[in-house]
């Protein structure tokens, strides 16, 4: 396995509090399309979050690995109180995680068990 790009030092030292303040949660993708209007390829989700936060969108450049078909049931990880982002004529409500291969694509971040949707991270 490669490593990828240095990604440089350890981020400065934060607080449990601004720790806390970032709200991670699990979803399933339920709907999953070809964003190809977008500026970088992209896969347009649809990811359910369970009754307490409900169903959000998200543009996430993850082509490379993933084929729109194949998300579809999967469990992901989102940061899910960002702002919504214009993604040209698509509004992306949460923040797909996930971390670069060896040659910088995106592998999604996901529970290796199945767990509740909207669960958060600890």
């Amino acid at each position: 396995m490669t490593e990828p790009d240095d990604p440089g030092p350890v981020l400065p030292t934060v607080r449990f509090d601004d720790f806390s303040r970032i709200d991670v949660r699990v979803g399933t993708v339920v709907r999953a399309e070809p964003y190809p209007e977008a500026r970088k390829p992209a896969v347009k989700l649809w990811i359910d979050f369970g009754p307490s936060v409900g169903e959000r969108r998200s543009s996430a450049q993850i082509t490379r690995h993933y084929e729109p078909e194949t998300l579809i049931g999967r469990q992901v990880a989102a940061v899910v109180n960002f702002p919504p982002r214009q993604i040209g004529k698509f509004v992306s409500e949460v923040l797909v995680l996930g971390f670069p291969d060896g040659e910088g694509e995106v592998v999604l971040v996901a529970p290796t068990l199945p767990v509740p949707n909207g669960g958060r991270l600890y």
